[in-house]
Protein backbone atom coordinates (compact mmCIF):
# COMPACT_ATOMS: atom_id res chain seq x y z
CA UNK A 1 0.00 0.00 0.00
CA UNK A 2 1.43 3.80 -0.53
CA UNK A 3 2.09 5.58 2.17
CA UNK A 4 0.16 8.42 1.13
CA UNK A 5 -3.13 8.74 -0.67
CA UNK A 6 -2.67 9.50 -4.42
CA UNK A 7 -4.05 12.71 -6.26
CA UNK A 8 -6.49 11.46 -9.31
CA UNK A 9 -3.22 13.41 -11.38
CA UNK A 10 -1.00 10.74 -9.76
CA UNK A 11 -3.31 7.82 -10.11
CA UNK A 12 -3.94 8.64 -13.80
CA UNK A 13 -0.28 8.72 -14.66
CA UNK A 14 0.86 5.79 -12.53
CA UNK A 15 -1.86 3.77 -14.26
CA UNK A 16 -0.64 4.42 -17.90
CA UNK A 17 2.60 3.47 -16.56
CA UNK A 18 1.46 -0.08 -15.40
CA UNK A 19 -0.33 0.06 -18.61
CA UNK A 20 2.59 0.52 -20.71
CA UNK A 21 4.83 -1.79 -18.46
CA UNK A 22 2.19 -4.66 -19.38
CA UNK A 23 2.12 -3.98 -22.93
CA UNK A 24 5.81 -3.87 -22.82
CA UNK A 25 6.45 -7.32 -21.21
CA UNK A 26 4.20 -8.74 -23.64
CA UNK A 27 5.96 -7.61 -26.55
CA UNK A 28 9.02 -9.00 -25.50
CA UNK A 29 7.31 -12.58 -24.54
CA UNK A 30 6.15 -12.38 -28.12
CA UNK A 31 9.08 -11.72 -29.50
CA UNK A 32 11.16 -14.50 -27.67
CA UNK A 33 8.38 -16.96 -29.31
CA UNK A 34 9.70 -16.33 -32.36
CA UNK A 35 13.36 -16.92 -31.16
CA UNK A 36 15.59 -19.10 -30.38
CA UNK A 37 18.37 -20.01 -27.72
CA UNK A 38 20.24 -16.74 -26.04
CA UNK A 39 18.37 -14.49 -27.87
CA UNK A 40 15.25 -16.01 -26.13
CA UNK A 41 16.26 -15.63 -23.12
CA UNK A 42 17.62 -12.03 -23.15
CA UNK A 43 14.00 -11.55 -24.30
CA UNK A 44 12.34 -13.27 -21.38
CA UNK A 45 15.16 -11.04 -19.13
CA UNK A 46 13.89 -8.11 -20.31
CA UNK A 47 9.99 -9.40 -19.79
CA UNK A 48 10.97 -10.73 -16.08
CA UNK A 49 11.75 -6.78 -15.87
CA UNK A 50 9.02 -5.07 -17.06
CA UNK A 51 7.52 -7.11 -14.46
CA UNK A 52 9.24 -6.09 -11.38
CA UNK A 53 8.16 -2.69 -12.74
CA UNK A 54 4.84 -3.25 -12.95
CA UNK A 55 5.00 -4.78 -9.61
CA UNK A 56 6.10 -0.95 -8.06
CA UNK A 57 3.42 0.86 -9.79
CA UNK A 58 0.51 -1.71 -8.55
CA UNK A 59 2.16 -1.28 -4.65
CA UNK A 60 1.66 2.76 -5.48
CA UNK A 61 -1.63 2.23 -6.82
CA UNK A 62 -2.88 -0.23 -4.10
CA UNK A 63 -6.96 -0.41 -4.72
CA UNK A 64 -6.76 2.35 -7.68
CA UNK A 65 -4.97 -0.01 -9.84
CA UNK A 66 -9.08 -1.01 -11.07
CA UNK A 67 -9.98 -0.24 -13.62
CA UNK A 68 -7.22 -0.96 -16.06
CA UNK A 69 -6.39 1.88 -18.60
CA UNK A 70 -5.08 1.22 -22.49
CA UNK A 71 -1.73 0.97 -22.99
CA UNK A 72 -0.35 4.02 -25.08
CA UNK A 73 -0.89 3.61 -28.76
CA UNK A 74 2.87 3.29 -29.35
CA UNK A 75 2.66 0.03 -27.48
CA UNK A 76 -0.15 -1.22 -28.80
CA UNK A 77 1.49 -1.01 -32.03
CA UNK A 78 4.59 -2.69 -31.19
CA UNK A 79 2.27 -5.47 -29.69
CA UNK A 80 0.27 -5.57 -32.90
CA UNK A 81 3.43 -6.34 -34.63
CA UNK A 82 5.10 -8.18 -32.42
CA UNK A 83 2.37 -10.72 -32.48
CA UNK A 84 2.57 -10.47 -36.53
CA UNK A 85 5.89 -10.64 -37.05
CA UNK A 86 8.74 -10.08 -34.85
CA UNK A 87 11.24 -9.24 -36.86
CA UNK A 88 14.22 -5.99 -37.13
CA UNK A 89 12.08 -3.34 -37.42
CA UNK A 90 9.82 -4.42 -34.08
CA UNK A 91 13.11 -4.25 -32.30
CA UNK A 92 14.09 -1.03 -33.61
CA UNK A 93 10.99 0.59 -32.70
CA UNK A 94 11.52 -1.64 -29.34
CA UNK A 95 14.58 0.55 -28.98
CA UNK A 96 13.20 3.74 -29.94
CA UNK A 97 10.84 3.31 -27.22
CA UNK A 98 12.68 1.79 -24.56
CA UNK A 99 14.91 5.49 -25.16
CA UNK A 100 12.02 7.26 -24.32
CA UNK A 101 11.19 6.36 -20.62
CA UNK A 102 10.48 9.31 -18.75
CA UNK A 103 11.70 7.51 -15.42
CA UNK A 104 14.63 9.50 -15.47
CA UNK A 105 12.62 12.57 -14.61
CA UNK A 106 9.52 11.10 -12.55
CA UNK A 107 10.11 11.10 -8.68
CA UNK A 108 7.61 8.12 -8.37
CA UNK A 109 9.98 5.76 -10.30
CA UNK A 110 13.40 4.88 -8.35
CA UNK A 111 16.51 5.23 -9.71
CA UNK A 112 16.79 1.45 -10.66
CA UNK A 113 13.85 1.41 -12.69
CA UNK A 114 15.63 4.70 -15.11
CA UNK A 115 18.70 2.83 -14.87
CA UNK A 116 16.91 -0.42 -16.10
CA UNK A 117 14.94 1.31 -18.70
CA UNK A 118 18.57 2.89 -20.00
CA UNK A 119 20.51 -0.48 -20.10
CA UNK A 120 17.42 -1.92 -21.63
CA UNK A 121 17.60 0.25 -24.75
CA UNK A 122 21.45 -0.88 -25.23
CA UNK A 123 20.19 -4.50 -25.31
CA UNK A 124 17.28 -4.36 -27.76
CA UNK A 125 19.80 -2.03 -29.45
CA UNK A 126 22.36 -5.52 -29.57
CA UNK A 127 19.53 -7.25 -30.49
CA UNK A 128 18.18 -4.91 -33.35
CA UNK A 129 21.87 -4.84 -34.69
CA UNK A 130 22.19 -8.23 -34.92
CA UNK A 131 18.89 -7.97 -37.38
CA UNK A 132 20.63 -4.97 -39.07
CA UNK A 133 23.67 -6.88 -39.66
CA UNK A 134 21.82 -9.69 -41.49
CA UNK A 135 19.95 -7.57 -43.88
CA UNK A 136 22.02 -4.83 -44.25
CA UNK A 137 23.77 -5.46 -47.74
CA UNK A 138 20.37 -5.92 -49.29
CA UNK A 139 18.05 -3.25 -47.68
CA UNK A 140 21.70 -1.33 -48.99
CA UNK A 141 20.67 -2.10 -52.12
CA UNK A 142 16.87 -2.09 -51.95
CA UNK A 143 16.96 1.37 -50.74
CA UNK A 144 19.53 3.22 -52.85
CA UNK A 145 18.15 0.99 -56.31
CA UNK A 146 14.68 2.28 -55.10
CA UNK A 147 15.90 5.47 -54.22
CA UNK A 148 18.17 5.87 -57.34
CA UNK A 149 15.08 4.78 -59.32
CA UNK A 150 12.54 7.56 -57.98
CA UNK A 151 14.52 10.42 -57.82
CA UNK A 152 16.52 10.07 -61.02
CA UNK A 153 13.82 9.09 -63.54
CA UNK A 154 11.54 11.68 -61.68
CA UNK A 155 14.39 14.16 -62.66
CA UNK A 156 14.21 13.49 -66.29
CA UNK A 157 10.69 13.28 -66.50
CA UNK A 158 10.69 17.00 -65.09
CA UNK A 159 13.20 18.15 -67.20
CA UNK A 160 11.65 16.95 -70.22
CA UNK A 161 8.47 18.26 -69.38
CA UNK A 162 10.04 21.27 -68.57
CA UNK A 163 11.58 21.80 -72.07
CA UNK A 164 7.61 21.73 -73.97
CA UNK A 165 7.98 18.12 -75.65
CA UNK A 166 4.79 16.45 -75.64
CA UNK A 167 3.08 14.39 -73.00
CA UNK A 168 4.24 11.19 -75.43
CA UNK A 169 7.56 12.07 -75.47
CA UNK A 170 7.86 12.66 -71.58
CA UNK A 171 6.41 9.30 -71.16
CA UNK A 172 8.71 7.33 -73.79
CA UNK A 173 11.44 9.49 -72.35
CA UNK A 174 10.69 7.95 -68.11
CA UNK A 175 10.63 4.58 -70.03
CA UNK A 176 13.60 4.59 -71.73
CA UNK A 177 15.20 5.95 -68.56
CA UNK A 178 13.45 3.10 -66.12
CA UNK A 179 15.12 0.55 -68.73
CA UNK A 180 18.49 2.26 -69.06
CA UNK A 181 19.03 2.79 -64.99
CA UNK A 182 17.50 -0.42 -64.47
CA UNK A 183 19.78 -2.41 -67.06
CA UNK A 184 22.86 -0.34 -65.66
CA UNK A 185 22.53 -1.00 -61.93
CA UNK A 186 21.99 -4.54 -62.55
CA UNK A 187 25.26 -4.45 -65.03
CA UNK A 188 26.87 -2.59 -62.44
CA UNK A 189 26.09 -4.39 -59.31
CA UNK A 190 26.92 -7.88 -61.28
CA UNK A 191 30.09 -6.62 -62.00
CA UNK A 192 30.60 -5.30 -58.89
CA UNK A 193 29.42 -8.53 -57.09
CA UNK A 194 31.39 -10.53 -59.24
CA UNK A 195 34.82 -8.74 -59.62
CA UNK A 196 34.89 -8.78 -55.28
CA UNK A 197 34.44 -12.73 -55.30
CA UNK A 198 37.09 -13.20 -57.95
CA UNK A 199 39.27 -11.16 -55.55
CA UNK A 200 38.21 -13.22 -52.58
CA UNK A 201 38.73 -16.29 -54.42
CA UNK A 202 42.85 -14.87 -55.38
CA UNK A 203 43.19 -14.07 -51.86
CA UNK A 204 41.99 -17.32 -50.03
CA UNK A 205 44.75 -19.50 -49.17
CA UNK A 206 45.62 -23.04 -50.67
CA UNK A 207 46.31 -26.03 -49.36
CA UNK A 208 49.24 -26.53 -50.76
CA UNK A 209 51.43 -26.46 -47.51
CA UNK A 210 49.66 -29.46 -46.65
CA UNK A 211 50.97 -31.47 -49.93
CA UNK A 212 54.50 -29.46 -50.23
CA UNK A 213 55.60 -29.82 -46.53
CA UNK A 214 56.84 -33.51 -46.66
CA UNK A 215 59.25 -32.58 -49.32
CA UNK A 216 60.92 -29.06 -47.75
CA UNK A 217 64.54 -29.01 -46.89
CA UNK A 218 64.40 -28.67 -43.31
CA UNK A 219 67.47 -26.69 -43.66
CA UNK A 220 65.93 -23.98 -45.42
CA UNK A 221 61.86 -24.18 -43.90
CA UNK A 222 60.14 -21.77 -46.47
CA UNK A 223 56.66 -23.02 -45.22
CA UNK A 224 57.62 -20.36 -42.20
CA UNK A 225 57.00 -17.52 -44.72
CA UNK A 226 54.19 -18.97 -46.11
CA UNK A 227 52.75 -18.36 -42.33
CA UNK A 228 54.53 -14.97 -41.55
CA UNK A 229 52.86 -13.88 -45.02
CA UNK A 230 49.78 -14.62 -43.82
CA UNK A 231 50.03 -12.23 -40.61
CA UNK A 232 51.76 -15.28 -37.92
CA UNK A 233 54.05 -14.57 -35.20
CA UNK A 234 57.53 -16.29 -36.24
CA UNK A 235 56.67 -18.67 -33.08
CA UNK A 236 53.27 -19.51 -34.35
CA UNK A 237 54.86 -19.93 -37.65
CA UNK A 238 57.27 -22.12 -36.72
CA UNK A 239 54.96 -24.09 -34.56
CA UNK A 240 52.68 -24.33 -37.88
CA UNK A 241 55.42 -25.46 -39.87
CA UNK A 242 56.67 -28.23 -37.58
CA UNK A 243 52.81 -29.41 -37.29
CA UNK A 244 52.21 -29.27 -41.53
CA UNK A 245 55.98 -31.42 -41.47
CA UNK A 246 54.61 -33.59 -38.85
CA UNK A 247 57.23 -33.00 -36.04
CA UNK A 248 54.17 -31.59 -33.67
CA UNK A 249 50.70 -33.54 -33.43
CA UNK A 250 49.83 -31.91 -30.03
CA UNK A 251 46.98 -29.23 -30.35
CA UNK A 252 48.95 -27.06 -28.63
CA UNK A 253 47.37 -23.62 -29.28
CA UNK A 254 44.00 -23.87 -30.81
CA UNK A 255 43.85 -20.49 -32.39
CA UNK A 256 47.32 -21.58 -34.34
CA UNK A 257 46.97 -24.99 -34.76
CA UNK A 258 44.84 -27.93 -36.38
CA UNK A 259 43.51 -26.19 -39.66
CA UNK A 260 43.59 -22.43 -39.87
CA UNK A 261 44.49 -22.37 -43.62
CA UNK A 262 41.00 -23.27 -43.90
CA UNK A 263 39.92 -19.08 -43.36
CA UNK A 264 36.48 -18.50 -43.48
CA UNK A 265 36.10 -17.37 -46.74
CA UNK A 266 32.68 -18.96 -47.15
CA UNK A 267 31.00 -16.22 -44.61
CA UNK A 268 32.11 -13.54 -46.91
CA UNK A 269 31.08 -14.96 -50.11
CA UNK A 270 27.54 -15.82 -48.75
CA UNK A 271 27.65 -12.20 -47.45
CA UNK A 272 28.01 -10.75 -50.94
CA UNK A 273 25.64 -13.30 -52.49
CA UNK A 274 25.63 -14.55 -56.00
CA UNK A 275 26.65 -11.66 -59.09
CA UNK A 276 23.13 -12.62 -61.06
CA UNK A 277 21.10 -12.06 -57.71
CA UNK A 278 22.63 -8.70 -56.86
CA UNK A 279 22.24 -7.56 -60.58
CA UNK A 280 18.43 -8.72 -60.64
CA UNK A 281 17.91 -7.37 -57.42
CA UNK A 282 19.37 -4.05 -58.30
CA UNK A 283 17.24 -4.50 -61.55
CA UNK A 284 14.08 -4.93 -59.51
CA UNK A 285 14.34 -2.51 -57.04
CA UNK A 286 15.43 0.35 -59.37
CA UNK A 287 12.53 -0.14 -61.73
CA UNK A 288 10.35 -0.46 -59.08
CA UNK A 289 11.49 3.14 -57.95
CA UNK A 290 11.90 4.53 -62.11
CA UNK A 291 7.94 3.09 -62.68
CA UNK A 292 6.38 5.27 -60.10
CA UNK A 293 6.63 9.39 -62.02
CA UNK A 294 5.84 8.01 -65.61
CA UNK A 295 2.15 6.29 -64.02
CA UNK A 296 0.05 8.96 -64.95
CA UNK A 297 1.69 9.58 -68.28
CA UNK A 298 1.07 5.70 -68.38
CA UNK A 299 -2.99 6.55 -67.40
CA UNK A 300 -3.06 9.06 -69.88
CA UNK A 301 -2.27 12.20 -67.79
CA UNK A 302 -0.33 15.49 -69.30
CA UNK A 303 0.74 18.37 -68.53
CA UNK A 304 1.27 20.01 -65.18
CA UNK A 305 -1.56 17.43 -63.61
CA UNK A 306 0.64 14.81 -64.46
CA UNK A 307 3.91 16.59 -63.39
CA UNK A 308 1.75 17.26 -59.96
CA UNK A 309 0.57 13.75 -59.43
CA UNK A 310 4.54 12.12 -60.16
CA UNK A 311 5.73 14.69 -57.67
CA UNK A 312 3.01 13.76 -54.74
CA UNK A 313 3.37 10.05 -55.79
CA UNK A 314 7.30 9.93 -55.52
CA UNK A 315 7.16 12.44 -52.55
CA UNK A 316 5.32 9.72 -50.53
CA UNK A 317 7.11 7.10 -51.26
CA UNK A 318 10.30 9.00 -50.59
CA UNK A 319 8.92 9.54 -47.31
CA UNK A 320 8.46 6.02 -46.94
CA UNK A 321 11.84 5.23 -47.55
CA UNK A 322 13.09 7.16 -45.36
CA UNK A 323 10.82 6.78 -42.96
CA UNK A 324 11.52 3.02 -42.93
CA UNK A 325 15.18 3.73 -42.57
CA UNK A 326 14.82 5.74 -39.86
CA UNK A 327 13.06 2.97 -38.03
CA UNK A 328 15.69 0.25 -38.18
CA UNK A 329 18.33 2.72 -37.39
CA UNK A 330 16.56 3.66 -34.73
CA UNK A 331 16.16 7.06 -35.44
CA UNK A 332 13.41 10.08 -36.11
CA UNK A 333 11.53 8.25 -38.99
CA UNK A 334 9.47 11.90 -39.81
CA UNK A 335 13.10 13.23 -40.08
CA UNK A 336 14.62 10.77 -42.22
CA UNK A 337 11.19 10.53 -44.25
CA UNK A 338 11.73 14.53 -44.55
CA UNK A 339 15.79 14.24 -45.66
CA UNK A 340 14.91 11.96 -48.23
CA UNK A 341 11.80 14.21 -49.33
CA UNK A 342 13.83 17.43 -49.58
CA UNK A 343 16.99 15.40 -51.18
CA UNK A 344 14.81 13.91 -54.35
CA UNK A 345 12.57 16.91 -54.50
CA UNK A 346 15.55 19.31 -54.87
CA UNK A 347 17.02 17.08 -57.49
CA UNK A 348 14.06 17.22 -59.45
CA UNK A 349 13.59 20.97 -59.03
CA UNK A 350 17.03 21.18 -60.20
CA UNK A 351 16.78 19.07 -63.57
CA UNK A 352 13.02 21.15 -63.92
CA UNK A 353 14.40 24.55 -63.97
CA UNK A 354 18.00 23.32 -66.34
CA UNK A 355 14.72 21.93 -69.09
CA UNK A 356 13.33 25.31 -68.77
CA UNK A 357 16.47 26.88 -69.53
CA UNK A 358 17.46 24.38 -71.96
CA UNK A 359 13.90 24.78 -73.31
CA UNK A 360 13.67 28.63 -74.09
CA UNK A 361 17.75 28.18 -75.91
CA UNK A 362 16.25 25.51 -78.11
CA UNK A 363 13.30 28.07 -78.75
CA UNK A 364 15.10 30.87 -79.92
Amino acid sequence: MPDRVPTPAEIKRWRQYLADERAEAAVYRDLAKRREGEEKAILLALAHAEGRHEQHWLNLLGEHAEPPVPASARNRLLGLLARRFGSVFVLALAQRSESRSPYASDVDATDAMAADEAIHEEVVRGLATRGRNRLSGSFRAAVFGANDGLVSNLSLVMGMAATGVGSQVVLFSGVAGLLAGALSMGAGEFVSVRSQRELLDASQPTQITLTAAPSLDLENNELVLVYLARGMSREAAEHRAAERMGIFTCDCDPSTSLRPDEFKAADEHETLGTAWGAASSSFCFFASGAIIPILPFVFGMSGIGALALACVLVGLTLMGTGAVVGLLSGASPLWRGLRQLGIGMGAAAATYLLGLAFGGVVGV
